[in-house]
């Protein structure tokens, strides 16, 4: 079965051109305005030679190149389905810069250009007007000739801009020119008047007649009743430059309301919603790509930072703070752990504190107290961020308020599936410090080219593996899928309700699992964090 094809641009403004009835295109000067324009109705839009200079804040003189023009253009066809015709000035330079211009124009999906019969560079019609030269007809009719030759779609057209009647020259010479631009090809002639009265461009289209369409832009005459257009045939009115102007006028009435009021209630219940804009956007496309093409990644993780220890090993520096609050690099170890979490995406941090809580008061963290930090362990913190989020549970990262790390290890941790998944260092040999996480690990692959495009997962963690069967250090991050963290919240209940267990670590918990034949995926990595265990290490945080 043949589908019906929609109409190109090009075909859409030529149907508008020809059509038997009166037809209205509204200027716009960006994406956003050419939005709106297409929202409100209109069938085709003007891109305005005097808007796009002017919302670039230049003279309508050429001052904005020809290739910034372009730049904007490109943004006011993405964002619509409609046609849009260019006020192209005077086609930006002789025959071969027209030329150039035309298919420029066809890579952008630019429907129309109008030219007008004035020198480069030009001078908006309005100022002075009579006072302006005009181009050499021949060379204008060249200029015509050598668009139409460059066009590759039949139905791109050029619509030539009489300005006669601007430069003082009167009916005689807009008829002759008029004629000769439609011998040499143009689609349609814009007849253009600065008059406050239709009377010059009335006497052309009498005399003109329907030799081609006739395009006019009643800026000037405005109060002419439109019928009075209907009557005359005339094939499409402009509106020139209006969304422009009424943009003006409210941001110069709102900026002085602001200035006066030193304050939002002013103008807040008279401007557009944020959320008009993000419509106009078309953000919602953007989130429903989203979460068609990213992978989920970081979004809805939370992290939970284990901080409720002083951590006596670094002296005096504890005294009235927790180690996570021990400065380095100029601030607390806290807010780098933060920053990286922040750097892949993760805004929903939980931090457990207990040893002078006061001391832990970050912007924009979630905090769960541990009143009883001095007689239990990681897990009772744990277990109490996990109860604080158990009608919610989402992939959760797990992490030391005194661990340093590069964003590599969350960002890595949020790109896998499985659910439970911990990091490696295999870099063990230099890392004996670091026993006092949980020991050293055993898995089902050394870190190899092998282990890079397997599964590797843990078979073992602890002090007491053999040199031989040693395959890295746990790194003190553990990522769970909301599944896993549901799990993990009851068999937290479980471990601590055994006597003796109130000092566990999260090492007794992966113990537990393992125990238990959950499967713990292992990602291997060297470097790229630092556990602070001593003043030596502090020192050490100055260079990580």
């Amino acid at each position: 079965m043949n589908l019906r094809q929609p109409l190109t641009k090009t075909r859409q403004f030529r149907t508008l051109l020809q059509s038997e009835q009166l037809e209205f295109i509204c200027e716009a000067h960006n994406g956003l305005s050419a939005k709106i324009v297409e929202e409100a109705g209109f069938a085709g839009i003007w891109a305005s030679g005097l808007s796009i200079s002017a919302q670039f804040g230049v003279r309508d003189n050429n001052e904005a190149s020809w290739t910034q023009v372009l730049e904007d253009l490109e943004f006011m066809s993405d964002a619509t389905k409609v046609p849009i015709l260019l006020d192209g000035d005077t086609g930006y330079g002789n025959f071969n810069n027209m030329q150039r211009l035309i298919r420029k124009l066809e890579q952008r999906n630019i429907a129309a250009v109008c030219i007008e019969d004035k020198l480069f560079p030009k001078t908006n019609s309005f100022l002075k007007g009579d006072a302006q030269p005009m181009a050499d007809m021949q060379e204008f009719c060249g200029k015509i000739k050598a668009g139409k030759d460059a066009q590759t779609d039949p139905d791109f057209c050029i619509i030539a801009r009489v300005e006669a009647f601007i430069c003082g020259w009167g009916l005689t010479e807009a008829l002759r020119r008029a004629e000769a631009y439609h011998q040499a090809g143009a689609d349609g002639i814009l007849i253009h008047s600065a008059l406050s009265v239709p009377d010059e461009i009335l006497a052309f289209k009498r005399e003109w007649g329907s030799r081609s369409p006739v395009v006019i832009v009643p800026t000037k005459y405005y109060s002419t009743p439109t019928d009075v257009f209907r009557q005359h045939g005339f094939s499409m009115v402009i509106w020139a430059n209006h969304m422009l102007r009424a943009a003006v006028a409210t941001m110069q009435k709102t900026a002085r309301a602001l200035k006066e009021s030193e304050n939002l209630l002013s103008i807040e219940d008279k401007v557009a919603p944020v959320s008009e804009i993000f419509r106009l956007q078309n953000a919602a496309e953007l989130l429903e790509a989203e979460e068609r093409y990213l992978p989920r990644g970081a979004e809805g993780t939370l992290a939970v930072v284990l901080a409720a220890s002083r951590g006596e090993e670094l002296g005096e520096l504890t005294a009235d703070q927790p180690k996570t609050m021990v400065k380095v690099q100029g601030g607390p170890i806290l807010s780098h752990i933060v920053d990286a979490y922040n750097a892949v995406g993760i805004k929903d941090i939980l931090v457990v504190r207990g040893y002078k809580k006061e001391a832990v008061r970050l912007p924009n963290l979630t905090y769960v107290d541990n009143a009883e930090f001095a007689e239990n362990g990681e897990l009772a913190s744990l277990s109490l961020a996990l109860q604080s989020r158990k009608e919610h549970f989402q992939s959760t990262i797990i992490s030391y308020g005194d661990v340093l790390f590069n964003k590599y290890i969350p960002q890595a941790l949020c790109q896998e599936s499985d659910d439970c998944v911990i990091f490696v260092d295999s870099n063990w040999q230099d890392q004996t410090s670091y026993a006092r996480l949980g020991g050293f690990a055993e898995c089902t692959l050394p870190n190899s080219r092998r282990a890079f495009n397997a599964k590797v997962h843990l078979k073992q963690l602890g002090s007491a593996i053999p040199p031989g069967s040693i395959h890295g250090v746990w790194m003190g991050f553990l990522k769970l899928s909301p599944n896993a963290a549901a799990m993990v919240d009851q068999l937290l209940l479980e471990i601590l309700a055994r006597p003796g267990n109130r000092k566990a670590s999260i090492p007794q918990l992966l113990q537990e699992l393992l125990k238990r034949d959950y499967p713990i995926r292992v990602l291997y990595t060297v470097g790229h964090w630092l556990d602070i265990n001593s003043l030596d290490d502090v020192i050490q945080a100055g260079n990580f």
